[in-house]
């Protein structure tokens, strides 16, 4: 039985789908954070980050989403979330995940959360220059899709199209969104019509892709 401390549509969202795609047991944690409930002490002691999410194994709690897909798919290789160790899929599903945990989701922090560049928001330039950083990733992506998709390891869908298709729906307010990119909204398309994105809509109550 696993335990993940979560909140509709974050970080949080990848864990709950590979839980999910595995049919592993767990429980769902909901951290309010319009309440500021990832700052609550009994919280921090899980996370000492205040973030989320936190995934609970075997009684310890452990952190970073990407890492959690990581370790959800090495303990569960019957749903298939990664290529065997020691295989040249592995190589490239290992490649992806990192890249779009160093690149995607540290430049995204950025985006939303001006603070954390000293200010309450930001000027024309750092809001321009985030925006072509989110914007060049979406390029490479697209033009890989395109020449040896339909998901990023080709013919076969792994936990790395969940992690994609999750930073993707963070850019859908964005001033181009990367659905406007064909070969990336292939590829969200076919993982939205994933039972695991359904169900995970239902339990989360989320009503915009």
């Amino acid at each position: 039985m696993y335990t993940l401390y979560y909140s509709p549509g974050t970080a949080s969202m990848v864990v709950h789908l590979a839980l999910l795609e595995t049919g592993a047991p767990h429980e769902l944690k909901l951290v309010d954070i319009d309440a500021q409930a990832q700052r609550d002490p009994a919280y921090l002691a899980l996370n000492p980050r205040g973030v989320v999410p936190t995934l609970v194994v075997d009684g310890k709690p452990y952190a970073e989403s990407a890492a959690l897909l990581m370790l959800l798919a090495e303990r569960h290789p019957e749903a298939k979330l990664a290529p065997p160790p020691g295989t040249p899929g592995r190589a490239a599903w290992l490649q992806w995940i990192v890249y779009l945990s160093n690149t995607l989701m540290s430049t995204y922090r950025l985006w939303f959360y001006p603070s954390e560049l000293g200010g309450e928001r930001h000027t024309p330039e750092v809001r321009a220059a985030l925006r072509h950083k989110i914007e060049a990733v979406w390029e490479l992506l697209d033009a890989h899709l395109a020449a040896h998709g339909p998901y990023l390891l080709g013919a076969e869908f792994s936990g790395a199209d969940l992690l994609l298709t999750m930073l993707m729906r963070w850019s859908r307010n964005m001033p181009r969104p990367a659905t406007e990119w064909p070969a990336l909204r292939q590829l969200a398309d076919l993982v939205r019509a994933r039972p695991s994105w359904k169900r995970l809509y239902e339990v989360e109550g989320l009503g915009e892709w």
